[in-house]
């Protein structure tokens, strides 16, 4: 592009594609590395099976994940009035001093809103085996977009534990599921499949996709190729599933997420540097975390970075993820990172060949361009 061209300027309508329903993965792959692997680093892509990923890198790159663990966070309930209730729980907030207490942040699926004070019988309400969860207001500010609760059960138990005892996994609105009710014939799957073999940190309430793909096998091949690995922690937020709205991407309010990097991850980064390796990132939300580190100096903190094409990345040279949902932010991220056309391609490409789609679908190897 000569200097006398301005960048393009995007729209929502950009991102937009038609993809067949029959695309979007219900269930995992049998085995986690049997998925497909669209290798888009080149012009030409190429498709491959995920175990073969070792000998796409090279000794001296650097595998960074987000090691955050996905709770239990969905919880159905009924208001005093008897009408059915549905929270998912986004954030524990925590006290001044770091301590966790017993109130959180969740989005509510109500026909009509309760009052402030009012308390709500999830699971059955401590009568019944359940909790109670008192409304306090909205959340972070009065016109918010999530609302603040506070949580009680008769022996105490943490909001952590209600979830664990009394939750099911959030997954997203694409994968049918029957979770109100008992009797999930899905259950057991979901709860191992939907939850990478290395979380560690909960407090998610979506997984980091493309890491699902990992098993011992590809993390021992890995290690003994020679690249290393490092994490991060990026507590994945229900906005990650949030269609951009508004046709002017300026005028779209990103989702606020958590996000720790550790000493020792920082220092991997510096190693890698030093050696001429390439930092390769597992999914859009360890690239958003490393990003908004380079941009703030800050290693733990909130962030809300928006990551459109005319982005200039400092951190990241590789992409594993997987395919994204029309019209989101995802989308803006790898059109970002590997150029709009060439995105646009691949996913035409992945249509073409029947690849799987969203959060329990296929992934690809993309490079930096």
């Amino acid at each position: 592009m000569s200097a006398s061209q301005p960048p393009r300027a995007f729209t929502l309508s950009d991102f937009d594609f038609s993809l067949p329903p029959e695309l979007i993965a219900q269930h995992p792959a049998p085995e986690r590395s049997a998925s497909r692997l669209l290798d888009g680093r080149a012009e030409a892509p190429v498709d491959r099976i995920f175990r073969e990923l070792p000998d796409l890198l090279q000794p001296g790159d650097l595998l960074v994940f987000n090691d955050t663990r996905v709770v239990k966070a969905r919880v159905f309930g009924e208001k005093a009035s008897g009408g059915k209730v549905e929270l998912l729980i986004e954030r524990v907030l925590v006290g001044p001093q770091g301590e966790a207490g017993n109130e959180v942040v969740a989005h509510m699926k109500v026909s009509k809103k309760p009052a402030v004070g009012a308390t709500l019988h999830m699971a059955g309400g401590p009568a019944g085996g359940g909790f109670g969860a008192t409304l306090l207001g909205r959340w972070p500010d009065e016109d918010g977009p999530l609302f603040r609760f506070a949580l009680s059960s008769p022996d105490g138990a943490g909001p952590h534990a209600l979830m664990e005892r009394h939750g099911h996994m959030p997954l997203p609105p694409y994968i049918e599921r029957h979770q109100e009710g008992g009797g999930d014939p899905d259950a057991a799957e979901d709860a191992e499949r939907y939850q990478t073999v290395f979380a560690r940190a909960p407090g998610a309430v979506a997984a980091p996709t493309a890491a699902l793909h990992f098993d011992e096998g590809v993390l021992a091949a890995l290690a003994a190729r020679g690249v290393e690995r490092a994490s991060v922690t990026l507590h994945v937020g229900a906005g990650t599933f949030q269609p951009v709205k508004t046709e002017s991407l300026a005028d779209h309010r990103m989702h606020s997420e958590w996000y720790e990097v550790p000493l020792a991850t920082l220092a991997a980064l510096e190693r890698c540097r030093q050696r001429g390796g390439r930092v390769v990132a597992v999914g859009t939300t360890t690239v958003r975390t490393l990003e908004s580190w380079a941009r703030s100096g800050q290693a733990t903190g909130d962030t809300d970075i928006f990551i459109t094409p005319g982005f200039a990345f400092q951190v990241v040279d590789l992409l594993v993820t997987n395919f994204h949902l029309p019209k989101s932010t995802l989308m803006m991220l790898i059109s970002a990172f590997t150029g709009y056309g060439h995105a646009m391609d691949l996913y035409r490409h992945a249509i073409a060949e029947r690849y799987r789609f969203f959060s329990y679908g296929d992934a690809m190897l993309l490079s930096r361009r």
